[in-house]
């Protein structure tokens, strides 16, 4: 059962900027696994395989965020530090039960008193939200089997939203253009990975693109560089297709809130859903 958590947070000091990288927030994860699964949160950070998590970049809350006005970017790096005292949020998506219920102590013993660690700032969890929210579409649970029912068996469009900067790999390189073949391919990956409603395939002949407003965004640390798209793009389902392979299409569309696409979204990027 795919879970999309939202915790909200609360810093007793500034974050320097510096400990707002993906890096950083992927550490502070492991951190919160390890504190009740040692042995769980040492074998995701050796672990090089496809995870069964993704997280989002911290959020500062503001009523004037584009979020809360029904925009779609998400925040993927910032300029300076987080003041103490700042609200902010950030989104934890969970891929299979057993990971989910391994941190339900974790969830449901958190002291509002003990804080976790960002760099030197201390940071307080204060509530955590698990199910759809009108100013907070990023918080939502539902079983894989509902996923696959809700799914419609009729409807040929749907729009996507990248909300953070999003690539795909192609052989050793990667590639920043979101075709049929990248997005449905990283989803139906992990569908088939976690859901056990295995899909042999899908009818990726008949997904076109029919609108598309995308921009590059180039991050970089001491490290690496990044190069990845964000914005909107609208598929389309054209041609004879059967009812069920319909379906299918729709239920990898709705498991990108989860699941997102592409490269590094256990660090932040590659967060999608449909809108």
């Amino acid at each position: 059962m795919p879970h999309s958590l939202v915790l909200n947070l609360l810093p007793q000091l500034q974050i320097p900027q510096q400990y707002l990288t993906g890096r950083h927030l992927h550490a502070l994860f492991l951190t919160l696994v390890s504190s009740v699964d040692r042995e769980l949160g040492d074998r995701l950070h050796d672990s090089t395989a496809d995870k069964a998590f993704t997280l989002s970049p911290l959020q500062i809350s503001r009523t004037n965020s584009p979020i809360l006005k029904g925009g779609s970017k998400l925040q993927w790096e910032h300029q300076k530090p987080i003041p103490a005292g700042t609200s902010c949020w950030w989104r934890i998506s969970l891929l299979d039960d057993t990971l989910f219920g391994k941190l339900t102590q974790l969830w449901l013993n958190l002291h509002p008193n003990h804080p976790w660690h960002l760099g030197p700032a201390d940071l307080y969890i204060t509530s955590i939200q698990g199910t759809p929210q009108s100013t907070q579409p990023w918080a939502n649970a539902c079983t894989y089997s509902q996923l696959y029912e809700e799914a419609s068996e009729t409807e040929r469009s749907f729009n996507f939203t990248f909300a953070t900067p999003t690539a795909f790999r192609q052989g050793q390189y990667d590639t920043t253009l979101p075709t049929r073949e990248c997005v449905f391919n990283s989803l139906l990956s992990r569908w088939n990975k976690y859901s056990g409603i295995e899909f042999s395939s899908i009818a990726l002949e008949s997904i076109f693109p029919s609108f598309v407003n995308i921009h590059t965004e180039i991050l970089a640390d001491s490290r690496s560089k990044f190069i990845g798209i964000i914005g909107e793009v609208n598929y389309r389902i054209l041609g004879e297709l059967e009812p069920i392979q319909i379906k299918q299409i729709n239920a990898l569309t709705n498991f990108a809130l989860y699941a997102g696409v592409g490269r590094k979204t256990t660090m932040g990027l590659g967060m999608m859903r449909r809108i």
